[in-house]
Parts: C-alpha cells; structure tokens; sequence
C-alpha cells in the first residue's frame, strides 16, 4: 500500500513489467490467514498478465504445518502456479529449489555478457547503491525506503606512498525534512556509521 509518490511510482513499475518477464514470482507471508486485500490486487495482476507465476512463501519457520497446507490450498485455489515453494529466509531452508523452479521455466536465451560479466552497473552507480543499502540497513525502520544517493565527485589520485586511492563525495536525498536528522544522528553518528560500512565495502570492490 503506498503511501508516498514514490511508493506508488515502484508499485507502479513492478505491475507494468509483467508483460515483458518470462516468470513472476509471488512472495507472500507464511503467518497469513486470507487472502489480503493487497495480495488480492497482485493476484488480480498476475491473472491479467496470464504469465507463468511461481508462489514463494517464506517464514515457514513460524507455523505449523497444517496452517502452511491450507495457506497453499487457498492461494493454489486462485491461480495455477507453476510451483509453490514454502521457504524460511532465516534459517536457508528451501531457497535452493528457487533456482531449480526458474530453471525449468526460463527460455534459453542470448548469452549478452561474458563469463566474467557480474554487473552492467558503473564503478559509481554500485558505490551509490552500497551508500543507499548501508543507510537502510542501519536506519531500519524509522526511515521508509525514499533515500536516493547520488555520487557528486568521484576522482583517483595517488597518495604520498604512490597508492591508488579514489575520492569519493556522495549526497544522501530524503522525502521529508525531518528525516535529516534520523540519517545525521546524535552527533553524526548515524552518517558517519553510514560512511564507515559503504567505505569497507567499496574498497573490497
């Protein structure tokens, strides 16, 4: 459910892809009961669209097995799914059968990227992702998914002992205001555990 212009825009997106995937895959909760109202409109979607669908249920770690078969009756009921795979994130359990399911379904297709390809992403769009990843992860729940980073300076230069090193100025943009000062924190805090964490990261890549 969104409830900025910027949810609704990614909400947006997601549906109006559906007619150019091979596969969707459906993530739902393993602790539901019914068929939510949100569910319902992906639901709705995904019957729309008429593609191949595989129904992932994670944290199965949570319920019993007989909540799990009648969670799989009820959904199985609305749509023919090419599979249904319960799965715990947490614990790794089932996870592997993800790829075996896709495989089955996925066309063979052109080969557009070399063995030793593992991103058509440049050196500064992943350093924005990494800034962006370490600033959700460590604000959690008390800033929504609306941060945008953006890489103002990015400059390799030599140090004094000949070493390689980048220099790199990066702008975190918020939705509101007051979101400022939960990303800065106490003293800086926050931003500078931010920098610390998408530092280490980036000097591994």
């Amino acid at each position: 459910r969104p409830k900025t212009k910027l949810g609704e825009t990614m909400i947006n997106t997601a549906f109006n892809v559906f007619s150019e995937v091979d596969v969707i895959m459906f993530l739902i909760e393993a602790t539901s009961t019914d068929i939510g109202r949100g569910d319902r409109i992906i639901l709705d979607k995904i019957k729309e669209s008429g593609k191949p669908c595989i129904l992932l249920i994670n944290k199965i770690d949570l319920v019993q097995k007989d909540s799990l078969l009648n969670l799989i009756k009820l959904f199985s009921d609305e749509y023919d799914f090419k599979a249904v795979i319960p799965v715990s994130a947490l614990k790794d359990d089932g996870t592997n059968k993800i790829i075996e399911e896709l495989l089955k379904i996925l066309p063979n297709g052109p080969k557009y990227y070399e063995d030793d390809e593992y991103t058509d992403q440049t050196l500064r769009q992943m350093v924005e992702e990494t800034i962006r990843e370490k600033a959700l992860k460590l604000l959690q729940e008390e800033v929504p998914h609306g941060i945008y980073v953006e890489v103002e300076k990015f400059k390799d230069r030599k140090t004094t002992k000949g070493q390689d090193i980048y220099d790199i100025e990066a702008t975190i943009y918020c939705l509101r205001e007051s979101h400022k000062g939960i990303i800065i924190g106490k003293g800086g805090n926050l931003l500078k555990k931010i920098a610390t964490y998408a530092r280490q990261d980036t000097e591994k890549m």
